[in-house]
């Protein structure tokens, strides 16, 4: 399977140990040139940017439109990629999964990854690979894999409502998603906490940034109120319709050592 790398053109450590671990696992792999706030299209100011629950930070904008970036490149290609941020941790067991996976047709979008927050989960494996349905997911976009349908549900979403970039995946019900059990992918400022060696220390480039503060009064504050508490309507209803296992997915147990 193909893999899309998000990378700023300054974060050249990420970079190398992105390229260090390909390397360790035999990878096809292409870089994409992350968007940054100095290049963000459409701009900050454009309407679809404040159609989200809350304010964006500029930099969650950049983000989000990186990763749209990486939805056309699997758009165009019509076969499923694996997308990583360049601060992605990958488990000893990620080629087998993505060779289990390659092919399937009923399957538009797997989380690779776990954050510390709970997910509600399927309780039947999927027969080609160890993964449950992925019911409702709460945080995550620097290790899934995306299928050219995926893709497309996922940027027409951002182009109707641009928001967080893992929020917006979470929030494309249209997806049949999945979720890789044990989880093979972590970000590199949580290895510590799950026992994961860390080749580099890094701090978040989105917090960065101050949070933007919700607007008090006006319909500006009444429309991201309002949108918010519609999120949490269909998030709710979503979990009634498709009552599953909420849990913690715990990591893989083998990762490689991976020098720099």
């Amino acid at each position: 399977m193909r893999v899309l790398i998000i990378n700023m053109a300054t974060a050249k450590d990420r970079m190398a140990f992105m390229a260090a671990q390909m390397d360790h696992f035999g990878l096809d792999w292409a870089r994409i040139e992350a968007i940054t706030p100095d290049t963000l299209t459409p701009p900050a100011d454009d309407p679809v940017w404040h159609r989200w629950q809350r304010p964006l930070r500029v930099t969650e904008m950049a983000l989000c439109a990186s990763h749209m970036a990486a939805w056309r490149a699997v758009i165009a290609a019509d076969v499923p990629h694996l997308i990583l941020e360049d601060d992605a941790t990958l488990a000893a067991d990620l080629p087998a999964f993505l060779a289990d996976v390659a092919g399937l047709t009923d399957v538009d979008h797997i989380s690779l990854e776990t954050r510390g927050r709970k997910k509600v989960l399927g309780r039947v494996l999927h027969s080609a690979a160890p993964m449950l349905r992925l019911w409702q997911d709460r945080t995550g976009s620097a290790a899934y894999i995306a299928y050219p349908k995926g893709a497309k549900l996922m940027l027409d979403h951002a182009l109707r409502v641009g928001g967080p970039s893992d929020a917006i995946i979470s929030s494309t019900y249209g997806m049949r998603s999945y979720q890789a059990v044990p989880a093979l992918a972590v970000q590199l400022d949580i290895c510590a906490q799950y026992g994961v060696p860390q080749a580099l220390e890094t701090r978040s480039l989105i917090d960065a940034i101050e949070k933007p503060r919700l607007p008090v009064s006006g319909m500006a504050a009444l429309g991201f109120r309002a949108r918010r508490i519609w999120g949490q309507i269909v998030m709710g209803w979503r979990q009634l319709r498709h009552p599953g296992t909420r849990l913690h997915v715990a990591p893989a147990r083998d990762w490689p050592k991976i020098t720099l």
